[in-house]
């Protein structure tokens, strides 16, 4: 297993080939379209399959984190499950990626519930694509982590269940060495109250900064014509703060199969809380991770630990879409 981002450059997630050549080179086809949500917002979506003779053994469904999207590193991660079997989508939240904003403005999530809602919405219609009895599986990073949980714990009565969620640097809590800075955090509900869009909160470093160990990954986040590096706003940051202590409270109802994998030097989402998530899990099948010495995005680390962490991540799909 090579993990695709072993062919990216600083400027490209590509490397020197076109997307359409990149596709073909791992053997897998691509598509894109934009849908409509209940909001009136146009919303990015894209999904990836193995072409033949590969047959597909499951699904993956992938969520991106804040100020992420589906088009840059995530979708190297998306190339690496579809070349090996899964029908893979992914789709730009509101305000990332190439995805209408709320009121216009990028990476402003003042309610994270509509956002849950568009997930659910797409996987749901992406899984309709193929037998119901095909396994089909989670895989977040960052906020997507939270919002995964989320769309798990909302699942209807007699709504097609998840068989498995992997978490990849999960934020069930935020790291006290990247949350706005004391008394800002306490005092964050009556900003946002006054000034809910001000770009204003201050966090200890930008993300790419703290979470891509790799001085050439780094670059290559930045250059992501699409990422923001603004700082989050307001009412983002109070809602954020406000999903985590609410993921938090319902680590017992957790009851699907998990693996969570998460970096122990991550200053970005705190490691203690994935570990607590995994201690009070309901799940019967639960795994966990820690990684000495890695960062926010594992994707953003040495080869080396790449192929560690993803040939693992690999590994339990897999395993788990022979069970099902």
């Amino acid at each position: 297993m090579v993990h695709p981002v072993a062919e990216a450059n600083e400027k490209s997630p590509f490397g020197s080939l076109s997307p359409s050549e990149f596709y073909a080179h791992h053997s897998v086809s691509h598509s894109s379209n934009y849908i409509t949500n209940s909001r009136g917002l146009k919303l990015f979506t894209q999904s990836w399959t193995p072409l033949p003779p590969t047959k597909i053994i499951g699904i993956v469904a992938v969520v991106h984190g804040f100020t992420g999207e589906s088009s840059w590193f995530l979708q190297l991660t998306a190339v690496l499950f579809a070349k090996s079997g899964f029908a893979t989508c992914a789709i730009d939240h509101q305000g990332h990626g190439f995805s209408d904003g709320l009121d216009g403005l990028i990476v402003h999530i003042p309610d994270i519930n509509p956002v849950v809602d568009d997930c659910i919405a797409y996987f749901d219609s992406f899984r309709s694509n193929y037998a119901p009895t095909l396994p089909s599986f989670l895989y977040a990073e960052s906020l997507g982590g939270a919002i995964a949980l989320l769309i798990h714990l909302r699942r209807a009565p007699n709504s097609r269940p998840w068989d498995g969620l992997v978490l990849n640097g999960a934020m069930c809590g935020i790291s006290p060495k990247f949350k706005p800075p004391w008394p800002l955090e306490h005092l964050l509900f009556l900003v946002a109250w006054v000034a809910p869009t001000w770009q204003v909160v201050p966090t200890r470093g930008s993300i790419p900064d703290v979470s891509f160990k790799e001085e050439w990954k780094r670059k290559l986040a930045i250059a992501s014509p699409r990422r923001s590096v603004a700082k989050p706003r307001t009412a983002t940051a109070l809602e954020l703060m406000r999903v985590c202590r609410e993921v938090q409270s319902r680590f017992e109802e957790v009851d699907v199969p998990m693996l969570i994998v998460h970096g122990k030097d991550d200053v970005v989402c705190d490691p203690a809380l994935v570990e607590e998530l995994h201690k009070r899990a309901g799940s019967k099948d639960k795994t966990i991770r820690l990684y000495p010495g890695l960062w926010h995005q594992m994707v953003g680390e040495s080869d080396a630990d790449v192929e560690m962490v993803f040939g693992g991540i690999l590994e339990w799909l897999r395993e788990r879409a022979a069970d099902v």
